[in-house]
């Protein structure tokens, strides 16, 4: 294949209980990514539309994740050229950048034969992380590519463990239109937490995992609790508490704040509930004449998907 068509899926992490280490994958929400060979060596960003990005290689998350790529690759003798179709508003808290570091260097491996498995290709997406939160983590850019659930054991060295999802996991995302930029949500946590705090976070990452594999839902629920993160950063996205409250109500698992927010999750089981939950969320911010946008997905179990290639 000479050039390859990609749909780059939006991702939620954290997952109340699991700052920086649980992500899930969106199935129907997320942009579209040509990669393409070129006879000009190197990474060109030739168009990106839907979004104000810099077309420049290393300002823009694509660009700098299909580099480190490919600084561990022997010198090519041609080089790749990158559209990116964002659907994904920057800022958002579904995985904008994850999306596009995710894409680029999935893109790139499939036309260069899959040198490195999607697993390797997590560490170089976190580099595109980097650039746009100045934190390389792998919370977003592990499900982005694998697919399903992921859980990061590890960064040093970087051990991802992916976990299927139960068959009726929904998820249900709305996101206020007003940006929150992952390094403004950051700056407002605490670099310590009392002991209290961590042992009640330890059982609910403990629960989560465990209810995915066994598949019990209300154990799924009752671990959707974040004692660290979320009562710091839900203060700056309107309406979150009614919203959670909302969710709840009409059937909720668990709520939370989708990765830095201002996007807010809820899981749940079946899709007529969670469509219940996207009817009820929006009538939250209808009264609050607060533009929105509403994802009800099914949990993506492949991750970044070919969409053609030739």
């Amino acid at each position: 294949m000479t050039q390859i068509k990609l749909f780059c899926p939006a991702t939620i992490a954290n997952l109340s209980c699991g700052f920086d280490v649980l992500g899930l994958c969106l199935d129907n929400a997320g942009d579209e990514m040509i990669v393409r060979k070129s006879d000009q060596k190197g990474v060109r960003i030739t168009k990106i539309v839907g979004a104000d990005l810099p077309l420049e290689t290393e300002k823009n998350v694509s660009g700098v994740a299909a580099l480190a790529m490919l600084a561990t690759l022997d010198e090519l003798d041609f080089g790749f050229e990158i559209e990116i179709y964002k659907h994904i508003k920057a800022g958002s808290g579904i995985g904008s950048s994850a999306a596009s570091s995710a894409g680029a260097v999935f893109g790139i491996n499939e036309l260069l034969g899959r040198p490195y498995s999607r697993k390797d290709l997590v560490q170089f997406a976190m580099q595109g992380e980097k650039l746009a939160s100045g934190n390389a983590h792998a919370d977003n850019v592990a499900p982005a590519l694998l697919g399903g659930f992921t859980l990061v054991r590890s960064y040093d060295p970087l051990d991802i463990i992916r976990i299927d999802s139960p068959e009726e996991l929904y998820a249900t995302v709305v996101h206020p239109q007003i940006e929150l930029k992952t390094s403004d949500a950051r700056s407002v946590l605490k670099q310590n937490v009392s002991l209290k705090s961590a042992i009640m976070q330890w059982g609910n990452v403990g629960g989560l995992v465990a209810g995915l594999y066994t598949k019990d839902y209300e154990l799924i629920g009752r671990s959707l609790h974040d004692e660290i993160v979320e009562p710091l950063r839900s203060v700056l996205i309107p309406g979150f508490d009614q919203i959670k409250q909302t969710a709840y109500e009409n059937g909720a698992l668990g709520s939370g704040i989708s990765g830095s927010g201002p996007s807010i999750f809820a899981l749940s089981r079946g899709k007529n509930t969670a469509d219940q939950i996207a009817k009820a969320m929006s009538e939250v911010y209808e009264k609050m004449n607060l533009p929105y946008e509403i994802h009800v997905s099914k949990i993506n179990p492949d991750g970044v998907r070919i969409l053609e290639g030739n």
